[in-house]
């Protein structure tokens, strides 16, 4: 499945991602049927990789998502969602998360005024991320939003300006996440 990791370079034709029905190599044997474990763990490391996240806070954000009220998948990507690089991704300011959170990384993005340089942040109803008065920082984010233009989602509102801008007005639901994963999956490798 195409994750698009790599931002618009995945829309191509030469973004392959052919399953053979054999393994490469000379000896052509079938692959065999994917166990009950592998179906779990492949779910967990497709969510796993299309957020960047590591296995430590993987479980971290399990964890809350299990202490929180209601469903524990839709709350465990309720908190993927919320992650201020997959923000900064969700509203157009970078072509894909890993170039996002370069952008964080980086300082190119304030939150509520205030410099953040730290991707994992989780951003609030009511934050307001908005693009550094730098040059640099400018010509970074206006370059992708009138390269790669995307629907932003509803629990975000983008003024483009002189000075990009977003703000989160809702927290993420279900619905808005972007990946189509079942979480029932993920939850039941993880409440091993």
């Amino acid at each position: 499945m195409k994750l698009f990791l790599k931002g618009t370079r995945c829309d191509t034709p030469k973004c392959g991602i052919e399953r053979r029905d054999t393994p490469p190599g000379q000896q052509q044997n079938r692959r065999g049927k994917l166990t009950d474990y592998g179906v779990h763990l492949r779910e967990k490391q497709k969510v796993k990789h299309y957020y960047g996240v590591l296995e430590r806070q993987f479980r971290t954000y399990f964890a809350k998502a299990e202490h929180s009220k209601g469903n524990t998948g839709d709350a465990l990507m309720a908190f993927l969602e919320r992650r201020l690089d997959n923000i900064v991704h969700r509203m157009g300011f970078a072509p894909s998360r890993s170039a996002a959170r370069q952008i964080v990384n980086h300082g190119h993005v304030t939150i509520n005024g205030r410099r953040c340089d730290i991707p994992s942040y989780m951003v609030n109803v009511g934050d307001v991320i908005r693009v550094k008065n730098r040059s640099k920082s400018l010509d970074l984010v206006r370059g992708n939003l009138a390269e790669h233009f995307r629907d932003v989602p509803d629990f975000l509102s983008v003024a483009g300006g002189d000075i990009p801008e977003g703000v989160v007005s809702r927290l993420p639901s279900s619905e808005d996440v972007s990946l189509p994963v079942q979480t029932q999956l993920i939850v039941e490798l993880c409440s091993r």
